[in-house]
């Protein structure tokens, strides 16, 4: 019997208690959505975090969830899906939380690719410690804890994601309703740990951080939505594309300089090979629109699985079937 959900079969009746017009509200709202399209039963569903603003988010989740430490979010994660593979589990962090203190969690849980779907909300500030620089704050920003301004190169989710091996990832912005759901079903649709980085505003400690890009009147020209198998064409008027020049990616105007729409590159996110992938992610919104929706998505052999395939394996060939016939096989001896 096949049960249909709705978005509200997923929420808890939690006061949600974020700040008004913070991009959380957004993701909770598009996950709540692409919960009832996935159609995993929410006692078949954990959601875990770590510590931050974004952590808060399993508190309004009618599933199962667990708010854990800093950091240690995919770690945690990892453990709930290995001792039940059945289980749908998500990951709710933020730039801090994953990337700093739980930085090398996050590495490996990509690297060993652990059917888990991780949503790294990206406001490139320390929201719930009330405004420091986080490691994906630009070189020079200022604020609190770097008033002349960082001295540091930030970390690129995308770039650290591709070279941890991972094999999904996507991003969405979180004033885009419309697809963020349908990236999130493409997430959780894949096997394998999937990465969708959310750019999202924090209205009090990084207002308007990314206004330049996903402002109504800036958004057209200054992303683009990648979907698998299409042309990548972006603009008001649908008129510019994404070519490739020797090893280089180029913004064109297609219809100009020679350039047409068969120019245009078609998307594959199916390559095994991520090079062009990294390119596509790490498009600035300068001199190139900022790319949206599933970027990576390849298919591998998954963590967890593998580990209940081998356990398998080494209980076929044991006769020990409690704890009594392991101790007592073997040489043993009895003292009296």
């Amino acid at each position: 019997m096949n049960i249909q959900y709705s978005p509200k079969d997923f929420k808890s009746p939690q006061l949600v208690r974020w700040c008004p017009g913070c991009g959380d509200h957004a993701v909770l709202n598009c996950l709540h959505k692409a919960m009832a399209e996935i159609g995993v039963a929410p006692h078949n569903t954990a959601v875990i975090s770590g510590i931050g603003c974004s952590s808060r988010l399993p508190y309004y989740m009618n599933t199962y969830g667990f708010h854990t430490i800093h950091g240690r979010g995919a770690a945690i994660a990892t453990g709930v899906k290995v001792a039940n593979p059945e289980l749908s589990v998500w990951l709710s962090t933020g730039d801090g939380d994953s990337l700093a203190i739980g930085g090398n969690h996050f590495i490996h849980a990509v690297r060993r690719n652990v059917d888990i779907n991780i949503i790294l909300m990206n406001n490139k500030i320390y929201g719930l410690t009330k405004g420091q620089y986080s490691p994906t704050s630009d070189r020079g920003f200022v604020c609190k804890s770097s008033p002349y301004g960082t001295v540091e190169d930030p970390f690129r989710p995308a770039e650290l994601t591709i070279g941890a091996r991972g094999r999904f990832f996507a991003r969405a912005i979180d004033v885009d309703l419309k697809n963020t759901p349908d990236i999130m079903v493409a997430a959780a649709k894949h096997k394998g740990t999937s990465v969708i980085e959310v750019l999202l505003n924090c209205v009090i400690f990084n207002d308007g951080i990314y206004d330049n890009i996903v402002s109504k009147e800036f958004r057209a020209e200054k992303t683009i939505m990648l979907r698998h198998g299409e042309k990548m064409i972006f603009g008001e008027n649908d008129d510019k594309g994404i070519v490739l020049e020797g090893f280089t990616l180029k913004a064109v105007t297609i219809g100009q300089n020679g350039y047409t729409l068969n120019d245009v590159l078609v998307h594959d996110a199916h390559a095994i090979d991520p090079t062009l992938h990294l390119k596509l992610a790490l498009m600035d919104g300068e001199n190139f629109p900022v790319a949206l929706g599933v970027i990576r998505d390849v298919e591998a052999e998954v963590y967890d699985v593998e580990v209940e395939k081998q356990i398998a394996e080494v209980q076929a060939k044991n006769p020990a079937r409690t704890l009594k016939d392991f101790l007592m096989q073997g040489e043993v001896w009895e003292v009296k």
